[in-house]
């Protein structure tokens, strides 16, 4: 039963590599990109959800809301004013 175990772990190492090495060569061939990559030092950005339509948005990007002592952020005016309406509020 071990034997058996480790011939398939061995089995599936030897098929990882070997996908692994074709896909090398695919990418080399120029048959497809290589897979993007972060490029060093650049940290990933922190997604918000509209909270009207459900989209994520940078916050960098999106339109601001200061409610109380929090934040909503926005993919739209439109989603905004959507909002703002619902919960009865003005600019």
């Amino acid at each position: 039963m071990i034997r058996f175990l480790l011939l398939a772990i061995l089995v599936l190492l030897l098929a990882r590599a070997f996908w692994q090495f074709v896909d090398g060569l695919i990418q080399a061939a120029g048959g497809r990109p290589a897979r993007p990559q972060r490029p060093r030092g650049q940290r990933p950005v922190k997604l918000e959800r509209d909270p009207v339509c459900g989209t994520f948005v940078a916050p960098s990007t999106a339109r601001a809301l200061q409610v109380g002592g929090s934040t909503r952020y926005f993919c739209s005016d439109r989603c905004l004013q959507e909002w703002q309406s619902r919960a009865g509020r003005t600019r």
